[in-house]
């Protein structure tokens, strides 16, 4: 049976598969996935394992070369498949590596007294490239133009190059070039003319003071016998750009843009050249004239030096650079995918606005920019084309005034030759572009024509799609799009809140409320490892336990606020990582973060619960009883919401401490945790379920992190939370950041997910439905971000591309479909449909680090009959209960079900006071 089960899947530590090029971790965990062929590979599971390494011999005697063992195969005990330690020794910096791998196991209702084991084929192979591994690997300056900046403007954008000479008579020798690079800002880089590598807005934004991530290219194809050149244009970006809100803060970890970078050249016979950035490299300005994150660039092509980036080109005029030494100790490899251009999408309608503008509207509210090309010719020469981008039209103009400081604006002057243009160091959020100045070189143009001139580029860390949701609702299939769209919008780099006024920023609070729904729908692990690191540096930074509010931290000058729930992320979201993706590393690598927070960052009072004078607390930010310009003044009392969180986070220190093995510090996070719940029972809730505030979040925090005594007092107050629902809101939404994650969880939790599905299927205002009915494409920051009447809400935070709203997706995936981790990694997961609502079937699918889970179910009959399918992969282990139904225990394999089942009458109705009209019957 093992012949019908294959690995696939062969990856080093957060890296996707075939993405280990330049590693930083010299002892690289593998992970791998199983997948069956046929129905006969029920209940496979992994005994043991191979793994089989090929080394390349370094060492340049040819005689100790050849003594190396070329294949070493390692044969361990184990039934892990997620990441095996590294079972030799340490890679060597810029070392390669083949990597196979084999399992042995069994079927065990097929296990007979002998109980055979057999191996399943090997995998494909997998290359791990290290990286350079210690910072004297380094043998390259930073180089710059060293002029002064101007106070208050831009950095202008420089070009760089550096020609040297492959001999004819060594070309044929070489055996692969590798090029190491980094800046201070952005860059793009070529070597002969061709653009390296697939990444955009590199090298990412980090905490640069403390972590500089630099990029490892084969550029081995791209050399060529006799002159070659590297070249790189350079852009201020995170580094050194205009960030923040209100005019935001310029020149925040450096005043000047660099750029360093080392070519590697290696030869059959052993040997290399490199070429490395020092003080004979030469700059020029760049015809970008500018290019800013928040405002976007401009390019004078007349100004192009055509090219400057091939050998030969006359750099006569160009000046020698400023070289100087970088700290090479924060030099560090990524540990997730770069940003990458991962979709096109075409103009879907040209618009004339009243006021005569043509308007692009490409029908999908994305994260990108625009491409565009002209034809040529005399009539354009030094004409200007201006790209204007927006979210939403307001009154059928491009609504920008939600931009603030940000102008997002592109401008190009053309020339008279043909061209293909975009920009390269910006990025925008819109659905809408305006674009100006295109009738005075296309007078004549129609918008088929127009339509076919622009593209717009979807950019955002190449994370690999691992969910996927679908159901008989078209509304709620829109809704889960629009999480999708929002999380690929603002996962570029990090995770902000927004992608296109002037804030873009890195919060915490958004994050730990989306972080479960953005696990399951990509692999986010590599990416917000990153972030965390950098967030745990802002954090230490200051040495009082308190992270800012948002990271790589612009306001560095200010002390961090203490804020719960925003804080907590510290705790919460690398949970939730260990969770999804069965890393124990991340809560090892984060828990002085953590630990940090907890003991030290959270003002207490003698109870040990928040100190209410200490700080002023956010609470459940943007619910929508709040006033406009108060976020904070919601229905929910906000030290309520804090000391909701400091229990759980107690809760949570506990576990993590379980899992880190340190039993003494988890029994004293138990006790903590247990005299924190008596404290907050005894501040906000009576001895029978009330509970102070009486909104929903209030009452959903009680129940979902089980801060009431007794069952029974859970009892009165989830009774309590469903006479809100159904007389006070009539089934309209009623939380911000904090409860909405929760809602839906804690109803389920109390056997009420039919108000909850009547919930997410109302269409008035606040609802998730609400933006669907008005166009939304992606989740809105407010509820009602747009009016009724098609305006922009007034308040001065309003964006159409948020994804924390979109925690709802959490519920979706498990509740609706029912698919809920169990054991870290999903070595063992749950599948509980809840079906409810008007909805007739769902599916979901789930590309778990273990291997592909899929799940649908569907409702016959009028709903008395289920029918379900469930795919289970090899080595994991399910627990299905359908309605009506006993748990069931299942190894791997595919099965099928048809039950009958009860369900509760739809829709549940409003309570109406007497008089009133029943004006919310109809979801």
């Amino acid at each position: 049976m093992t012949q019908s089960v294959f690995v696939i899947g062969l990856r080093f530590e957060h890296h996707a598969e075939g993405q280990a090029l330049g590693t930083g971790t010299a002892k690289p965990r593998i992970s791998w996935k199983y997948t069956a062929l046929g129905p006969e590979c029920r209940d496979w599971v992994q005994d043991s394992y191979d793994i089989e390494l090929q080394r390349q011999p370094t060492d340049p005697d040819p005689i100790l070369a050849a003594s190396t063992p070329a294949r070493q195969v390692y044969h361990v005990n184990s039934t892990d498949s997620l990441f095996a330690p590294w079972p030799t020794t340490a890679l060597s910096s810029r070392e390669i590596v083949s990597v196979r791998v084999r399992g042995y196991g069994h079927c065990e209702d097929l296990v007979d007294e002998q109980h055979v084991v057999t191996p399943t084929a090997w995998s494909n192979t997998a290359v791990v490239e290290a990286g350079l591994l210690h910072p004297s690997d380094w043998s390259c300056e930073f180089v710059g133009s060293g002029r002064p900046p101007q106070p208050d403007e831009p950095l202008p954008p420089l070009l760089f190059r550096r020609e040297f000479l492959i001999s004819p008579d060594r070309s044929p020798l070489i055996k692969c070039a590798r090029i190491y690079a980094t800046a201070y800002g952005l860059y793009e880089l070529f070597l002969n003319g061709s653009r390296v590598g697939d990444q955009v807005l590199a090298p990412g934004w980090t905490e640069y003071s403390t972590r500089l991530e630099y990029q490892t290219y084969d550029v081995t194809k791209l050399l060529q016998s006799g002159p070659n050149v590297v070249a790189v244009e350079v852009a201020e970006g995170w580094f050194a750009g205009r960030l923040g809100y209100s005019g935001g803060i310029r020149n925040i970890w450096g005043a000047q843009v660099a750029f360093m970078g080392m070519l590697v050249v290696d030869y059959e016979d052993k040997t290399e050249i490199s070429v490395a950035s020092d003080a004979q490299w030469k700059w020029s300005q760049s015809p970008t004239t500018s290019a800013e994150i928040y405002d976007g660039e401009h390019f004078d092509s007349l100004q192009d030096p055509a090219g400057w980036s091939t050998a030969g080109f006359d750099d006569g005029d160009w000046e020698f650079v400023k070289s100087f030494a970088a700290n090479a100790n924060i030099l560090s490899a990524p540990l997730g995918p770069p940003i990458r251009i991962v979709e096109e999408i075409p103009v879907k309608q040209v618009v004339t606005s009243p006021s005569g503008k043509t308007i692009l509207d490409f029908g999908q509210n994305l994260v990108g920019y625009l491409r565009f090309s002209v034809q040529g010719g005399s009539s354009q020469k030094g004409k200007t084309i201006t790209l204007r981008h927006a979210e939403v039209l307001e009154h059928g103009e491009i609504a920008t005034e939600p931009l603030r400081f940000a102008k997002a604006a592109d401008t190009v002057i053309l020339s008279d030759q043909p061209m293909v243009w975009s920009p390269k160091f910006t990025f925008h959020g819109f659905r809408y572009a305006q674009v100006d100045g295109l009738e005075s070189i296309l007078p004549l143009v129609s918008p088929t024509t127009i339509s076919q001139l622009f593209t717009a580029i979807v950019i955002h860390s190449d994370m690999t799609r691992t969910g996927w949701f679908t159901c008989s609702n078209p509304l709620l299939n829109q809704l889960h799009s629009n999480i999708v769209w929002s999380m690929r919008g603002n996962f570029v780099g990090v995770p902000t809140d927004c992608p296109q006024r002037d804030e873009r920023l890195g919060y915490t609070g958004d994050l730990q409320a989306f972080a479960s729904t953005g696990s399951f729908l990509y692999d986010t692990c590599g990416m917000l490892s990153t972030w965390l690191r950098g967030l745990a540096a802002d954090q230490d930074r200051e040495g009082l336990g308190v992270p800012p509010m948002y990271s790589p931290n612009i306001h560095r000058a200010q002390p961090n606020y203490a804020a719960a729930v925003w804080g907590d992320c510290t705790v919460i979201v690398p949970w939730e990582l260990y969770r999804s993706y069965g890393d124990a590393e991340i809560l090892r690598t984060q828990y002085p973060s953590m630990r940090d927070w907890v003991e030290k960052g959270i003002k207490r009072d003698s109870r040990g619960l928040w100190d209410s004078t200490a700080t002023l607390q956010l609470g459940d930010w943007l619910d929508p009883y709040a006033p406009v310009t108060e976020p904070a003044s919601g229905a929910t009392d906000p030290q309520l919401v804090a000391n909701a969180y400091l229990v759980y986070v107690s809760d949570l220190m506990a576990q993590i401490n379980v899992v880190l093995e340190s039993d003494e510090t988890a029994d004293r996070y138990r006790q903590q945790a247990f005299a924190l719940r008596k404290a907050f029972q005894d501040e906000y809730t009576t001895h029978n379920g009330r509970v102070v505030s009486d909104s929903q979040t209030s009452l959903a925090l009680a129940i979902y992190f089980h801060l009431l005594p007794s069952e029974s007092e859970e009892q009165v107050a989830s009774a309590r939370l469903a006479y809100k629902i159904q007389y006070h809101s009539r089934f309209k939404i009623g939380t911000g950041f904090v409860g909405t994650p929760i809602l839906g969880h804690a109803l389920t939790q109390c056997g009420k997910s039919q108000l909850f599905y009547r919930m997410l299927l109302h269409k008035k205002n606040p609802s998730w439905l609400y933006p669907i009915t008005m166009g939304a494409t992606t989740v809105w920051e407010r509820w009602d971000s747009m009016l009724p009447d098609g305006s922009v809400n007034s308040g001065t935070m309003t964006s159409f591309n948020h994804y924390a709203l979109g925690a709802v997706g959490d519920w979706l995936h498990k509740t609706v479909a029912g698919l809920r981790c169990l054991a870290p990694g999903w070595k063992r997961f749950v599948v509980n449909p809840v079906p409810g609502g008007d909805l007739t079937f769902t599916e979901a699918k789930f590309d778990s680090p273990c291997g592909l889970i899929k799940f649908h179910w569907s409702l016959l009959e009028n709903g008395t009959r289920l029918k379900a399918s469930l795919l289970v992969p090899p080595n994991t282990t399910a627990e299905l209960l359908l309605p009506g139904q006993k748990v069931e225990v299942l190894g791997s394999g595919s099965y099928d079900y048809d039950v009958s089942i009860e369900q509760a009458s739809w829709p549940p109705l409003p309570i109406y006071p007497p008089y009133m009209p029943h004006d919310d019957d109809e979801p």
